[in-house]
């Protein structure tokens, strides 16, 4: 109708284009804002839903209120769209959703995208589509099949105001669509400094800069992050604890780079008891050190030349998806230098300090002329009590289309590559091909906990019912207490902290029995859940033929380890279990034929 209107040259037709067009942007500013306020809701979990995507829903009816609103609190919790469904109740029928991406469902589960057909959604309007290429445009396909129309921003329609929401939803997920796109994390520069440029006095005081309340921002910051990184002089001389001290959930991951290990006996960062720490240095540097931190459950990883780039490939292939560096000068200009650096977020205090050997927030970078400065993307300038709170980006988010190849791309860069006959078949986390695989996928069991006679109970995952049987049959309230906290966790990733916590802090509590018994658990587990969800035992038997690798590069039990070198249990089990179906199949057809 729009293209109509403008190829007619009727005074008369005229009016009525700019009418259509004043209601057409008010359209676009309802679904702008509806859009916008699902990206708010997504970024709600951030941190939390790691390495998955963050999901926001908004119901609304026909006359613009809000009917609903659901976010994806952790990965294998419940879809945004079922809660926003659940929220809005029957006002869900001739209501438009409005989601920040399209869903992503595990691999043949397609919750999110029932719960809408079913609550009699009319329409769907999607900021953008999934990141992932095996799921990119399924859901939104799933959904016109139904009959339901679906918009998606900048495809469907486009406007100035729609274009900004659409930059909320790519924003919101940014570090899902560089992990998509690069073999890197998505990296945010943190510092506070003076208004000079300082990041400490000349002694390498530093505490404190920043005003309170931008601490408490950059708690938020690490909160939403997979890790924190730092390097050696960060520890020499502020001992962090590099928490997010929020008092819950989420809590990043700590990395230390080293390449001499030139690090104290004594640092805060060598206590385990809540939160991991890994060390990354160059191989051979002082192995009598290794051992010492090794001792404390400090985590070591050698690379044979330490820099960034190669730390953060590392990085991207243990799943992380967004990293925070909160280092020195000198380890910020390499990891600039190295373009793992995507975004930068400084605290700018109104102080002045001086002092020529001061150190300042980024080191040198071999720039010599002001025409070679980096310009920030985007930049964005926020009052923060008495600071000012500057962030942009060095790097655009990278155009989701052209730069991931698709099967028949991939084949013709690289013609050795068989995408439809693979013999390893890897999966890691939930989002990936096979991510239902994992014990982590959001496919809920009913399992007895601890014995036959037991009665049944819900358990959430997989991994619930198994991190649980660490503490069943322990004579002790705490044990039980344990056990309840698992079951009842809100996502598969706390019921693992809980129990991997609880394990390493008060290991009276685990059953005498249970280094013995942990593959029997799982398997049981596992069988439950394949049995549970047809769709999920047909995708088993279509891998015949293929060698089931859990990729988690530092789970040496359950997966396949860095270079291979784990255990791969948690394959193990799988293809034992397509093996019994298989010989479950063939008993069927025998009788069939003999019959």
């Amino acid at each position: 109708m729009a293209l109509s209107f403008r190829i007619c040259s009727s005074p008369l037709i005229c009016r009525a284009t700019l009418s259509d067009g004043d209601n057409s942007r008010n359209h676009h500013a309802i679904d702008a804002a509806f859009i916008r306020r699902a990206a708010d809701l997504a970024e709600m979990s951030a941190g939390f839903t790691s390495p998955h995507p963050n999901f926001g829903c908004v119901i609304a009816t026909s006359s613009g209120k809000v009917a609903g609103e659901g976010y994806l609190y952790a990965q294998g919790t419940k879809p945004a769209e079922a809660l926003a469904v659940e929220a809005a109740r029957e006002f869900s029928r001739g209501s438009t959703a409005y989601l920040n991406m399209e869903p992503g469902d595990c691999h043949g589960d397609h919750t999110a995208v029932s719960a809408l057909v079913q609550a009699g959604i009319e329409r769907v309007v999607v900021g953008i589509r999934h990141p992932l290429q095996h799921l990119r445009g399924s859901a939104i396909r799933e959904l016109r099949s139904q009959g339901i129309e679906v918009n998606v921003l900048g495809e469907d329609f486009e406007s100035k105001v729609l274009e900004d929401a659409r930059k909320s939803c790519l924003l919101v997920n940014a570090p899902l669509i560089h992990r998509a796109c690069s073999r890197v994390p998505f990296s945010v520069l943190k510092y506070a400094m003076t208004l000079d440029g300082k990041i400490a006095a000349s002694s390498g005081h530093a505490a404190w800069i920043s005003s309170k309340l931008s601490r408490t921002r950059v708690f938020e910051l690490r909160g939403g992050s997979d890790a924190v990184i730092v390097g050696g002089n960060t520890v020499r001389q502020d001992d962090p604890r590099l928490t997010a001290r929020h008092g819950q959930g989420h809590t990043p991951t700590r990395i230390v780079m080293t390449q001499s290990l030139d690090l104290p006996e004594k640092a805060n960062l060598w206590d385990v008891s809540e939160v991991s720490t890994i060390v990354v240095t160059q191989r051979g540097a002082r192995k009598s050190f290794q051992k010492f931190l090794a001792s404390k459950g400090v985590e070591v990883v050698e690379f044979d030349m330490l820099n960034p780039r190669e730390v953060m490939e590392y990085f991207h292939l243990r799943g992380y998806l967004s990293i925070l560096w909160e280092c020195g000068g000198t380890l910020a200009a390499s990891a600039i230098s190295s373009s793992v650096i995507h975004k930068v977020v400084a605290f700018v205090a109104p102080k002045i300090i001086g002092g020529s050997k001061a150190p300042s927030p980024v080191g040198d970078l071999g720039m010599v002329e002001m025409t070679q400065a980096l310009n920030l993307i985007d930049v964005c300038y926020e009052q923060v009590g008495p600071d000012m709170l500057v962030s942009g980006f060095l790097q655009p988010i990278p155009d989701l289309l052209p730069v991931i190849p698709s099967e028949d791309a991939t084949v013709e860069i690289d013609p050795s590559v068989d995408p439809f006959e693979p013999s390893i078949i890897f999966f890691y986390k939930t989002w990936d091909l096979y991510g239902s695989f994992s014990n982590f996928s959001p496919h809920p069991i009913r399992m007895p906990c601890g014995g036959e006679n037991d009665d049944y109970m819900t358990w959430s995952s997989v991994e619930h019912y198994y991190q649980a049987n660490k503490f069943v049959g322990v004579e002790n309230p705490m044990a039980h207490e344990c056990v309840e906290k698992i079951r009842t966790a809100r996502s598969p990733e706390e019921a693992a902290l809980i129990g991997r916590s609880t394990l390493r802090q008060k290991p009276e509590l685990v059953r005498n029995d249970w280094e013995d018994v942990k593959i029997e658990v799982m398997y049981k587990a596992l069988k439950c859940k394949f049995a549970t969800y047809p769709h999920l035992k047909s995708m088993l038997l279509s891998t015949v033929g293929s060698v089931l690798v859990e990729a988690s590069p530092h789970d040496l039990f359950w997966g396949g380890g860095r270079e291979g070198e784990g255990l791969n249990y948690l394959g193990r089990l799988l293809m034992q279990l397509r093996s019994e179906y298989l010989g479950e199949s063939s008993v069927s057809a025998e009788k069939s034929s003999s019959a």
